[in-house]
This record gives structure tokens, sequence and C-alpha cells, in this order.
């Protein structure tokens, strides 16, 4: 089990990192000039709740490199308006049939699914807006990787394409390597793009964005374990979230598939795999280090 003493400086970072995306989020949302139904539903959806841990993974990856927090905060605040689009839309009554989320009312149950929807569809639209703007980054061409490596991370073979395999395997169940396929684009795409962004923010050598993005996947593969572990051990009001919803969908996953103790072994197989990635790294990773462990030792 992963008993690693926390980093110092870890909740500190993190809760920062979160706070000054909070404030980009809205900034961004107001500026919009959107109808003032859709702008409330968009603050409902994006704003007041949530970790910010891909944000967080955008930072950490670009200050491996020395890249200017300006940078790294709006490529990772486009990065958390796909993930707030995306749980909007997988809230629909269509999709999981969610009705809380971050201990407040799903965007489709607060408003209505109508809204939801055009909510999702405009937080997409402008996470790569965001992407394209020459403030987030001066070299076009930064801002053109940028917006084709989300573009990979959030589309057909990546988020949405995982999301289709959930739904599909709810009436035919995956196999242990079906769903590790299948996490890997749903959960993991996000959050390898994460560390993708930030590695190309900085300029990095192939190498060491090899390493980053192999250090993506096995934390994309732990923050999924982990969250299939809670589904089935933590209560509604810890998570935030309707608990259980797993088992209640028939959802394919290494815990209804091999228990919670195979499913524990491959969680920690996972942080290990993430922290050997980032063996060409010193010191400078060990938050990245930090941040694996927390997906992997959260309680909601």
């Amino acid at each position: 089990m992963i008993k690693e003493a926390p980093h110092a400086d870890f909740d500190a970072r993190l809760a920062a990192c979160a706070a000054e995306t909070e404030a980009f989020l809205a900034a961004r949302i107001a500026a919009l000039g959107a109808p003032e139904r859709l702008a409330s539903a968009l603050s409902h959806g994006a704003l007041g709740g949530g970790k910010r841990l891909r944000p967080f993974l955008v930072r950490l990856s670009a200050d491996l490199f020395g890249v200017p927090r300006a940078e790294s905060l709006a490529a990772g605040a486009a990065l958390e308006m796909i993930h707030c689009y995306s749980l909007i839309h997988d809230d629909l009554p269509d999709m999981d049939n969610d009705q809380m989320r971050r201990g407040k009312p799903t965007v489709w149950k607060a408003f209505d699914p109508a809204l939801a929807i055009l909510a999702g569809d405009a937080l997409l639209t402008e996470a790569f807006g965001l992407l394209a703007d020459p403030a987030t980054h001066p070299d076009p061409a930064i801002r053109a990787d940028l917006v084709a490596v989300l573009a990979r991370g959030a589309g057909g073979n990546g988020m949405v394409g995982g999301q289709v395999l959930d739904i599909a395997a709810e009436t035919a169940p995956l196999d242990a390597e079906g769903i590790f396929a299948m996490q890997a684009k749903k959960t993991g795409a996000l959050i390898r793009t994460g560390v993708e962004m930030g590695a190309i923010l900085g300029r990095a050598e192939p190498a060491a964005r090899d390493g980053l993005a192999r250090f993506g996947a096995a934390a994309g593969l732990a923050f999924q374990i982990a969250d299939d572990i809670l589904d089935v051990t933590a209560s509604s009001g810890a998570l935030g979230k309707t608990a259980g919803k797993d088992v209640a969908q028939n959802k394919s996953t290494i815990v209804a598939l091999q228990g919670l103790e195979a499913a524990r072994a491959v969680l920690d197989t996972a942080v290990a795999d993430g922290i050997e990635a980032l063996a060409g790294f010193g010191a400078e990773a060990d938050l990245l280090r930090a941040l694996i462990r927390h997906f992997a030792t959260r309680t909601h």
C-alpha cells in the first residue's frame, strides 16, 4: 500500500492553483457576454467546486521547465473547461442520470437538460477559443500544439470515445483488458493531456515529454481505479456525488470484475509506474510524485 509522507507544500500549492483557476474561469465566463440564464448555468457547472487537479497537472509539469504561471494558468483553465463540460454532459438523464455533483444539484437538475447541453457546448467551444487566444501564449505554433493535443485527448479517440465504450459496456461487460482500454480514454486521456500541455509550454525535449506522457497515463489509471474503489467504499456525502452508481448502472470496472483487493493492487502498481516514469527528473518533480500518490489515497 502507498504510505509515503505527503509533500510539505502539496496542499497549499494545490489550493492556490485551485483558487487562481476559479478566479480565471469566473472572469472568462463573465467576459463571454452570454445570455443571463446560460451564464448562470455555466457558473453553476464550472465554479464553486472541484479540486482543479487537471490544471494543477498543467502547472506542475510546466513548472519543470520554468514556464510563466500566466501561461500554465490559461492552459490549465482550458483543460478544466473541457473537464467541466464533460461532467455536465455525463450527468444528463440520457447519460449517467446523476442529480448531484460537487455537493449540489447537477446542471440539468438545477436548470433543465436542454440548457445543460448548451452550457457544456459553450464550455467546450470556449476552451479552444482560450487556447487560440494570443494572450495565452505569444507563439502561434505553441498555441496550435496545445489545441491539437487537447482535441486528441477530448475527442473520439480520447474522452468522448471512452464515454461511448463505457455506456456500451453497461449491456456488454468488458474483460480486464477492455476496462483498462476504456478507462485510458474516458479518464486517462485528459489527465495525460494535462502533463503534455505543460511539456508543450516548456518546449520539452522528446525524452522529457515522453516521460511526462507515461507519467500522465499512469496517473490517469490511478485516478480512475481510486474513483472506482471510492464508489463502493465512500458515502455520497463524502464524495459530493452519488455513490454506488457503478453497481446500479452495471458499469464495467476492475472492482466489479476482480474485487477490491485486486483493484488496490492495480492502484499500487499504477503509482509505482508513474513515479518510475519521472526517473529522468530530480527533486523538481516531487510535487508530481506527490500528486499521483494523492490520486491514489484521496477520500473524495
